[in-house]
């Protein structure tokens, strides 16, 4: 370890997902900037009863590679195996031989807004149908949301500060924002950083449906998702996860890696406001902006690019287009804004970390991807979206919004790297 805490940068040099839209980075990537769409009717369980028939499901998901064996995989919920394999991919993905490095010092901050919420509805059937005698001695492992974490850890070895997130649909940005932190005072060298979430079951669909939060729009999937317009009618919920390998500079060109962009500042805010709303006129989210913006000594002139919360819920994409003018005032309007909710879904306590690996992609690429599905504007969303087609653009500074229910607020910002 070298420098004070002020001194020491924090650098992504790995990158590792599965999704709606695949888990070949390099696939998923090209699928979004080209407008696909990974929504479609539900196919893991039977939506006759439902409401809401549609999501964002990861099909084309195998999780052995990850495990040590299948076995092992069989013996997890459907969240941590995500969680495993994100991890796995940004491991492979860096380039990091770990026998060569301090395990000590390498840590994991993978969380989950809701954790295994298959494995309870399974087990509470075996209860109820079959007696407590016959709960599985694993469900309490499988269902704890630290287990994408600890696992993880565990099959690598990794001996550093371990934490697992729960803050809702800000979640992973919190574990993004503060693994940033805890490389930035010195207490670990590198941290595997993201989120999952496997809540495409009956209790899932069901719950969100009640509270009428979900679209609709069972006809055609594909477009059910439509942040900012103006006949949104709620989200539609995605599952998956995404990891990213926060390093510390000095460290990561020791070894020679592959650097995509550097973490640059860190918004953590409450509405304390609402159950599930957000703040009036999107207060909260506006102060975890300019937090952001301060943590990474940047002026709002600086941002070229924003990756929006922007779910499809009516009031929610209301409330962050106010924040963002609030925080960059006539600079607003010339920002890129883009939902990439869309073509994913909404992926709950994954998505600060897929939507982070995105602003990567995009710092790297310098194309921003497309609010797809925006075919209608509202009045009181008035900001550029990158409306249905991938904008080629300068980008060197992106943020990255995420809010939770029980108003938790987070904001990344990325900025390209100059050495």
């Amino acid at each position: 370890m070298s420098g004070s805490w002020v001194d020491r940068r924090v650098v992504v040099t790995g990158l590792g997902l599965v999704s709606p839209l695949g888990s070949d980075l390099n696939a998923f990537w090209d699928r979004l900037i080209s407008g696909d769409c990974g929504i479609r009717s539900i196919t893991h369980f039977d939506t006759s009863d439902y409401a809401c028939k549609i999501a964002g499901e990861a099909l084309e998901f195998d999780p052995t590679p990850a495990f040590p064996s299948p076995k092992e995989s069989r013996r997890t919920d459907r969240f941590t195996q995500f969680a495993v394999h994100a991890g796995y991919l940004a491991l492979k993905d860096s380039g990091m031989d770990l026998d060569q490095l301090d395990r000590d010092r390498i840590g994991a901050f993978i969380g989950s807004g809701i954790g295994g919420l298959s494995t309870t509805e399974a087990q509470h059937k075996v209860l109820l149908n079959k007696g407590p005698s016959r709960v599985s001695p694993f469900m309490i492992p499988m269902l704890i949301l630290n287990m994408g974490s600890g696992l993880f850890s565990i099959y690598q070895g990794l001996k550093g500060p371990n934490v697992a997130t729960c803050s809702a649909c800000a979640t992973s940005s919190h574990a993004l924002g503060e693994a940033w932190r805890t490389i930035k005072m010195g207490d670990a060298d590198a941290i595997f950083a993201g989120g999952s979430e496997a809540a495409i079951v009956p209790l899932g669909i069901s719950g969100f449906a009640s509270m009428r939060a979900l679209s609709l729009r069972n006809d055609d999937p594909k477009t059910s998702s439509r942040p900012f317009d103006k006949d949104r009618d709620g989200f539609v919920m995605g599952e998956g996860g995404a990891v990213l390998v926060l390093e510390e500079l000095e460290h990561a060109k020791k070894r020679g890696a592959k650097i995509y962009c550097e973490i640059a500042g860190y918004g953590n805010t409450a509405d304390a406001s609402h159950l599930t709303a957000p703040s009036p006129e999107g207060e909260g989210a506006a102060r975890c902006m300019k937090m952001a913006l301060r943590s990474a000594g940047l002026s709002p002139e600086e941002l070229d690019y924003i990756n929006a919360h922007g779910t499809s819920t009516p009031q929610g994409d209301i409330c962050e287009t106010k924040a963002i003018k609030s925080v960059f005032g006539d600079r607003a309007k010339k920002l890129a804004v883009s939902s990439t909710k869309g073509a994913v879904g909404h992926m709950l306590g994954a998505a600060g970390s897929v939507e982070m690996l995105i602003c990567a992609k995009a710092i790297e690429t310098q194309v921003a991807p497309p609010t797809i599905n925006y075919t209608t504007p509202d009045p009181e969303c008035d900001l550029d979206y990158v409306p249905n087609e991938a904008r080629e653009m300068p980008i060197k500074v992106a943020l990255s919004n995420s809010f939770g229910f029980g108003g938790h607020n987070a904001s990344v910002i990325a900025r390209k790297f100059e050495g």
